[in-house]
């Protein structure tokens, strides 16, 4: 829809000369138009938009108009920008309570100035933020807005070298026994540990479930090997597969479903966990296998430290475009989560677990992105170069940010009743969020999905399956190596493969 063009035609009644669109909202066949005013309006104007709105309105769909005067005043205005900032920069937010925020109004729109510290400067400067405040703004009162920001100096605090990780609740292992074996190797195992409670250095582990990726790969040497990823319904694991002469062509025959038991070493390579299968069976968890429970802290009754905002994305696709989501998809919540870190080590073996330092999350309700989390962690660590090199998050952007443990507690209060979604989640994000989540008695052991799972099934053509590459393959654009960002265009990218095929 040509907005400009429908405002200017919209603007020509008198009464509705500095109107604007607020939002557009399709339900069905029929489209709202949501419309703010600053004067009082007749029924002959509500008539005149209703004719405007319907002239933009595709065939087939139904135009309707909800007409609002609101004239804008300091707390309104304060109330708008100080929920911008809280869902865009969380960590300057906490510095800023709303009655810090001036704001000027005149009969044409006004002004707002917002108090920062010097530290934030180029951070925000550079990523547009009053500009998007502008149109925050425009969209919610009528007239022009401006804003600026002041800077004052702040207190950056010391920032500890080191420290020592936190206390750990430590659950024991679950395991189940394992049904209908059949040899491929000869392992002859009789009990699985849960894929989920996989968290430490062990020897000749067994690991049962189905299998959702399967890839025949070459050595330098042209010796081959298999990568396998296995699901048991509690977490997946990928292995690697070294396989014999004499079982080569049976492992070669594995597909996507079949339930196989492997058997071997999880081993610390390169700071991180690694699951080397030594022998692969047939098996399968016992019928009607349901996840031993395990206690968990209840939900917490309320946020403390990060509050979700609305989420209105005015472009998750074409305006008009044919939803083709199933009614069981739509039926079900999905919370689509990015982290950054200070590094890959999620478990605390060979030294201390790494950090969580940026959470970003959207959540999914009948097939639309409807909310966001986001916020900043506390990291009481020096940042590793590389890390600020590959995300831009500096130490000074991490002042004042909440600890994990009240992120995680939150955090665990907007999944509740969701399922998980992440990029590779399986292999770093969800592990992250778990080891986090029990040291402080929350389990998250919601069911998870795996885009990058999706993709290689769904994409197999494509030369690789990253995050960048489906943004690009799907026409969606985003500030890779950024929580929130990278969280936002998994989500539409899930969307999209939830059209492709029932998830």
């Amino acid at each position: 829809m040509r907005s400009k063009q429908f405002l200017q035609d919209l603007r020509e009644r008198e009464n509705l000369e500095r109107a604007v669109l607020n939002r557009i909202v399709v339900e069905g066949k029929v489209v709202t138009f949501h419309i703010i005013t600053d004067r009082t309006y007749t029924q002959d104007d509500a008539a005149y938009a209703q004719s405007v709105a319907s002239r933009y309105t595709p065939a087939g769909y139904r135009a309707e108009v909800k007409l609002l005067k609101s004239v804008p005043d300091a707390a309104g205005v304060r109330k708008v920008v100080s929920d911008f900032l809280k869902g865009r920069f969380p960590a300057v937010a906490a510095f800023i309570s709303p009655e810090e925020i001036e704001v000027v109004t005149d009969k044409n729109g006004g002004r707002f100035f917002i108090p920062i510290g010097e530290n934030d400067r180029a951070q925000l400067l550079s990523d547009g933020v009053l500009d998007a405040l502008h149109e925050a703004l425009e969209r919610s009162f009528c007239g022009a807005w401006y804003g600026e920001f002041r800077f004052e100096k702040r207190e950056r605090g010391d920032i500890e070298e080191s420290a020592l990780p936190p206390a750990e609740r430590i659950l024991p292992p679950r395991t189940f026994a394992i049904e209908n074996y059949e040899v491929i190797d000869g392992a002859e195992p009789k009990t699985a540990l849960y894929v989920a409670d996989l968290k430490q250095e062990a020897q000749n582990i067994s690991l049962c479930g189905n299998i959702v990726f399967c890839d025949e790969r070459q050595t330098k040497t042209g010796k081959p090997w298999f990568s396998l990823t296995v699901s048991d319904g509690t977490a997946s694991v990928r292995a690697s597969y070294f396989p014999k002469k004499a079982t080569l062509e049976k492992i070669r025959a594995l597909k996507t479903g079949d339930s196989i038991v492997i058997t071997g070493d999880n081993e610390l390579w390169n700071g991180s966990l690694s699951f080397k299968a030594k022998f692969v069976d047939f098996g399968t968890p016992p019928a009607g296998f349901v996840p031993e429970a395990r206690p968990s802290r209840p939900v917490p009754a309320n946020y403390r430290a990060v509050f979700p905002v609305p989420e209105v994305n005015m472009v998750q696709g074409g305006l008009f475009d044919r939803d083709t989501l199933s009614d069981a998809f739509k039926k079900r919540d999905f919370v689509v989560v990015d982290l950054e870190t200070t590094g890959l080590n999620m478990n605390a073996v060979g030294g201390t677990m790494d950090r969580i330092i940026e959470v970003g999350a959207v959540k999914i309700v009948g097939g639309k992105i409807t909310e966001r989390f986001s916020t900043f962690v506390a990291c009481p660590t020096k940042l590793p170069d590389e890390i600020v090199r590959l995300t831009g998050i500096t130490d000074d952007m991490l002042v004042g940010a909440p600890n994990i443990s009240d992120v995680i507690a939150d955090f665990y209060k907007f999944c509740a009743g969701a399922e998980l979604v992440a990029h590779n989640g399986l292999g770093f994000d969800f592990k992250f969020i778990r080891n986090y989540g029990e040291k402080e008695g929350y389990l998250f052991e919601h069911r998870l999905h795996d885009t990058l799972l999706l993709a290689q099934e769904l994409l197999p053509m494509l030369s690789n399956h990253k995050l960048d590459t489906l943004a690009e393959k799907f026409g969606f654009t985003f500030n890779h190596h950024r929580a929130f960002d990278d969280a936002f265009v998994t989500a539409k990218i899930f969307l999209e493969f939830a059209k492709m095929k029932e998830i």
